[in-house]
C-alpha cells in the first residue's frame, strides 16, 4: 500500500435529482452522481437529521460509481423540514428500498458513517440480499450505554468546557436525564427556548466529533435552520433508542456473514466508543477492520478519509 493518503475526488455535480414521495406527507430529496450504469451505491448521511453535502459525492470515483445520495426524512432539502411525524429508523429503511427500486438496481454498495452506520446496519440486516458491499465508519449501535456515554456521563469528562455549554439551557433539577430535558424544549411551543436548545445540542456534537478543532466541520452546526432540524430529529431518534431492541444491531450481525465489507473507526472517536466497532468486527469477521490511530469521529479526518476512499476504490476493482 502506498504511504500517500488518498483524499476526496474532484468536485462533481449530480447528473439527475428529484423529490420522491414516500408517503406519510414526506418527500425526500435525492440526487445521482458519477456515471449512469456504473457500480451502484447509496450514501447514508449522519445525524439523524444531518443531511448530505456536495463533499459526500466525492467519496466515490465518478468514473466507476453510480451513486444515490439523499436527505433523510425531515432534513436537508426533504420536506416537511424538521418533521418528526412518521420519522423512524424503519421508515428510512423502507425509503432506501424505494430509492433502489426507483433506480432499478438489483444490489448496491451501502456506505454510511456515524448514524449512517446505524442505518446501514439496520438496512443490511433487513435486506442482506440487496447489499453488494457494506462500508461503515464511526460505528454507532445505539445502545443505552452509547447514548448515556455521549449525553449523560463520559464525553462530559473529556470536554468539560463544551459540556458546560451543553448543560446551560437545562435547569439543574432536569440534568439527570439530558435527552428528555432537551426533548421537552425541542418539541415545545416556545420558539426562543427551542432555538436555544437546538443550537446547544447541535454545537455539542459539532465540536466533539474531530480530534482537533475543525471549524469547517463544526461551523454548520451553529446555523439556526440546520440546528433546529438536526437537534429535533436526532433527539427524537435517540429518545426512542432508534426503535431498535437493546443490542439488536450486534445481535443480528450474523445476517451480514456473506456481505463483503469494511469497518473504519477512529481510535479517539468521542461520540462513538471504539469498543462497539470492535464488537462489530468480532461479529462480522468477513469485513476488513481498520482502527485508525490519531483520529476522532469525522469522515474528514485524514486517516479515516484515506481508508474510506481505499474501500470504495477497492470495491470498484481499483487498486
Amino acid at each position: 500500500m502506498s504511504s500517500e493518503l488518498r483524499t476526496l475526488y474532484p468536485e462533481i455535480e449530480p447528473f439527475e435529482s428529484g423529490m420522491l414521495d414516500v408517503g406519510d406527507g414526506h418527500h425526500i430529496y435525492w440526487e445521482r452522481s458519477g456515471t449512469k450504469g456504473a457500480k451502484p451505491a447509496v450514501f447514508l448521511h449522519g445525524g439523524p437529521g444531518g443531511g448530505f453535502s456536495a463533499r459526500h459525492r466525492r467519496l466515490f470515483d465518478p468514473k466507476l460509481y453510480d451513486v444515490i445520495l439523499f436527505d433523510q426524512r425531515g432534513c436537508g432539502k426533504s420536506t416537511p423540514n424538521a418533521s418528526l411525524e412518521a420519522n423512524t429508523t424503519w421508515d428510512l429503511v423502507a425509503d432506501i428500498e424505494r430509492l433502489r427500486e426507483m433506480c432499478g438496481f438489483d444490489k448496491w454498495l451501502v456506505f454510511g458513517g456515524s448514524w449512517g452506520s446505524t442505518l446501514a446496519l439496520a438496512y443490511a440486516e433487513t435486506h442482506p440480499d440487496r447489499v453488494s458491499e457494506l462500508v461503515v465508519r464511526g460505528i454507532y449501535t445505539l445502545t443505552r450505554a452509547e447514548l448515556e456515554w455521549y449525553y449523560q456521563f463520559g464525553v462530559s469528562e473529556m470536554f468539560p468546557d463544551k459540556w458546560e455549554r451543553f448543560l446551560a439551557p437545562i435547569p439543574e433539577a432536569e440534568q439527570g436525564d439530558m435527552m428528555a430535558a432537551y426533548r421537552k424544549r425541542l418539541v415545545g411551543d416556545d420558539r426562543k427556548a427551542q432555538l436555544e436548545a437546538a443550537r446547544a445540542w447541535s454545537i455539542w456534537e459539532g465540536e466533539t466529533i474531530t480530534l482537533l478543532p475543525e471549524p469547517e466541520t463544526s461551523g454548520p452546526f451553529g446555523q439556526d435552520d440546520y440546528a433546529i432540524a438536526f437537534a429535533r430529529i436526532e433527539n427524537h431518534y435517540f429518545v426512542h433508542a432508534g426503535w431498535l431492541e437493546e443490542g439488536q444491531l450486534l445481535r443480528d450481525a450474523w445476517k451480514l456473514a456473506d456481505i463483503p465489507g469494511t469497518i473504519i473507526h477512529g481510535r479517539y472517536d468521542m461520540p462513538c466508543p471504539a469498543r462497539y466497532a470492535w464488537a462489530l468486527h468480532k461479529a462480522w469477521p468477513k469485513a476488513d477492520f481498520h482502527l485508525v490511530e490519531g483520529a476522532g469521529h469525522a469522515y474528514s479526518e485524514p486517516g479515516i478519509l484515506d481508508r474510506l476512499i481505499r474501500a470504495t476504490d477497492g470495491f470498484a476493482g481499483k487498486k
